[in-house]
């Protein structure tokens, strides 16, 4: 990857953030999963020329343990296709949508980014949900300087010119739910978190924020994916008595956890950017399982909106037996908008300049209210809720139904402007000069 020099003027210290992806990866051939209507091996219509198809790609689980979270995304994405190509398409030109399906597993992922990227020529691609996902996809979206919307909420900090982070970050899914939860509860904090990059990163944010508020995190573990048995961890929650647990708990495996806590009677509140939201717990496990947990989100499909109704009732009139539209997949559903956006902006499909569009930011209508993409560090401000399930699993939202327009402020802080330098950099917490005054 490309990355700028360390210590140029006018800019903080930077620690690079490595990820888990590897350096270069063979283009597979032959992978079943392409929607019906996209074309098979040529290259017409491809990336950057101006007739034919404008070809999207969206590459996410739909079998495999992320599938969860996964299918909704692809499905949002098909109902924003449908919508855009009833609309007159992108240009005029109608959108075909590729749609393989890397079964959860990360060389999957990257033989079907590959394929779409160097075979299909598609002119934007979705990818992923978990960070270590896209880490791994990075090296060869940024080879092939292709543009590239991640739409899940993550830890935060990509300054990358070819992607495009639309999900809130960490800091600002964290930090409202953390003041609401230490100035109703206490400022004692105990934090429990998947043990890989999100997990981490996200509980290096979970001290920053504590230290700012004036509370304290008395305790910390990372478990595995693959954990299911939390006993343990129950039982250290118990020792160290926190106000709040802040859990940063991924995956199917950690749902354990929850219905654990709930049947030894631990009834900490409990904080997240994870659950409910984007996994939907609050309905796939039995209450009370959840009770007095609250999520930091800018979307659920509870959000009791007309304009939020409209679009769940769409989706649900194309996808009847859809399990839930989450956090993402209304992530993916805006993101084709934007990019149908930009594109027209620019007058074309070819990349560089579809990017430059983008950059010069622009306002978007979407389900969780109007938000806006900051052109120079690629992410978006969103409108952030708390949602709190009580012991029947119904969902409150604390914070009022139209929630708190939050900026992403991380990468302004550290000096990211991808409109005036080409990076394709991680920053991670501690590349913060101190603690901000205003998280």
């Amino acid at each position: 990857m490309s990355e700028a020099p360390d210590g140029e003027s006018g800019r903080l210290s930077r620690r690079r953030y490595l990820g888990t992806a590897a350096g270069a990866v063979a283009a597979a051939t032959g992978l079943a999963g392409c929607s019906s209507s996209a074309s098979q091996g040529g290259t017409s219509g491809s990336a950057g020329s101006d007739d034919g198809p404008v070809k999207l790609g969206v590459i996410d689980a739909q079998s495999g343990n992320a599938a969860l979270g996964g299918t909704p995304k692809v499905q949002a994405s098909q109902l924003a296709v449908e919508e855009i190509n009833a609309d007159g398409g992108i240009l005029g030109r109608d959108v075909e949508l590729f749609t393989p399906d890397p079964q959860s597993e990360i060389d999957r992922f990257q033989q079907n980014a590959s394929r779409l990227i160097e075979q299909e020529n598609v002119d934007a691609l979705w990818c992923g949900i978990r960070s270590s996902v896209r880490e791994a996809v990075r090296p060869i979206v940024d080879r092939n300087e292709q543009l590239y919307f991640y739409t899940t909420q993550y830890e935060g900090g990509v300054c990358d010119k070819y992607t495009f982070p639309m999900g809130a970050t960490a800091r600002q899914q964290l930090v409202p739910v953390m003041q609401y939860l230490v100035d109703e509860y206490g400022s004692d904090v105990y934090t429990i978190a998947a043990d890989y990059n999100f997990g981490q990163l996200s509980a290096d944010w979970i001290k920053i924020i504590a230290e700012n508020m004036g509370a304290s995190v008395i305790g910390e573990e990372f478990v595995p994916l693959s954990q299911t048995q939390f006993s343990s961890s129950i039982n250290r929650i118990q020792e160290a008595d926190p106000d709040v647990v802040m859990s940063i708990l991924v995956g199917q495996n950690h749902t354990s956890f929850y219905n654990q806590r709930a049947a030894t009677g631990v009834d900490v509140p409990i904080g997240t950017s994870t659950s409910m939201a984007l996994t939907y717990e609050h309905l796939r496990l039995d209450p009370p399982a959840l009770r007095n947990v609250h999520v930091g989100t800018n979307y659920m499909e509870e959000i009791p909106t007309d304009r939020n109704q409209e679009f769940v009732d769409r989706y649900y009139d194309m996808f009847p037996d859809a399990r839930y539209l989450n956090q993402s997949a209304h992530n993916n559903y805006f993101s084709a908008k934007l990019y149908k956006q930009a594109a027209e902006q620019a007058g074309t499909t070819d990349q560089a300049e579809v990017i430059s569009a983008l950059e010069e930011g622009m306002d978007v209508t979407a389900p969780e209210g109007d938000v806006s993409l900051n052109g120079p560090t690629h992410h978006m401000s969103h409108n952030m809720r708390i949602a709190r399930a009580d012991e029947n699993h119904e969902i409150e939202f604390l914070t009022g139904d139209e929630g708190e327009r939050i900026e992403p402020s991380f990468l302004q802080d550290i000096g990211c402007d991808l409109t005036a330098e080409t990076e394709t950099t991680q920053y991670v917490p501690s590349d913060l000069d101190g603690v901000p005054d205003d998280l």
